[in-house]
């Protein structure tokens, strides 16, 4: 089970499936992707209960080709039309940042539409280049002027109270987060601001994980 019922018909994520997704020690096969969209006041191009919502990646076992998290997402908003005399501001929670392809096409996105601005929260960093050098693709959406981050404790939280299905439980941190948060946050900056201070940790996978070999693809399959 991945969504229930909702107050305002707005569907929210299972436990089980934040955790096993958005839990920045695994390694999970598909990518979620949390969204928010801020509305100036009086717009109402945006469905109701659209505005805060949900999606994953279309694997090959679903309906229709495969698709990534970050493709259906544009797919989405693109459907709005929304009005470009008024801005928007989108932030994105995924559990993996976008690939070479997705940072592209999202690049083009707000290049093309300047009234929208957005802000990417990610639990951890893609880093297969099947597609492309995942780095130049997340500092291409960089610059196009996406603000990317990787999540902390703070991002967990929010998600947890905002698109989960809670039962009224309080977010409980586990083991780790807070350090895996700070690795992924330096890979970013390296990544991000390539000449940053030597002082930076090399690039490497700490022990608690698996080193991502020709397996890796077929685990994440068409998540981007």
């Amino acid at each position: 089970m991945e969504a229930s019922a909702a107050p305002m018909a707005r569907r929210l994520m299972d436990e089980d499936t934040f955790t096993e997704n958005f839990k920045n020690v695994n390694w999970p096969r598909k990518t979620y992707l949390c969204y928010e969209v801020e509305l100036p006041d009086g717009d109402y191009r945006v469905p109701p209960g659209q505005d805060k919502d949900f999606l994953h990646n279309q694997g090959g076992h679903m309906a229709g080709p495969p698709r990534h998290a970050e493709m259906r997402f544009l797919d989405l908003i693109s459907s709005w039309n929304l009005d470009q005399d008024l801005c928007y501001r989108v932030t994105c929670f995924i559990s993996w940042s976008p690939c070479a392809v997705c940072a592209q096409r999202l690049a083009e996105f707000l290049r093309e539409n300047s009234h929208v601005s957005l802000r990417i929260f990610a639990s951890r960093i893609y880093t297969k280049g099947e597609n492309g050098d995942y780095r130049e693709g997340l500092r291409t959406l960089q610059e196009a002027g996406a603000q990317i981050a990787i999540m902390t404790s703070k991002e967990f939280e929010h998600c947890w109270k905002t698109f989960v299905d809670n039962q009224g439980r309080t977010f409980q941190a586990w083991d780790e987060l807070d350090a895996e948060s700070r690795y992924w946050s330096m890979e970013l900056q390296r990544i991000l601001q390539p000449t940053a201070p030597p002082s930076l940790p090399p690039l490497y996978f700490p022990p608690s994980h698996p080193v991502p070999g020709p397996s890796f693809h077929s685990l994440r399959g068409s998540s981007g």
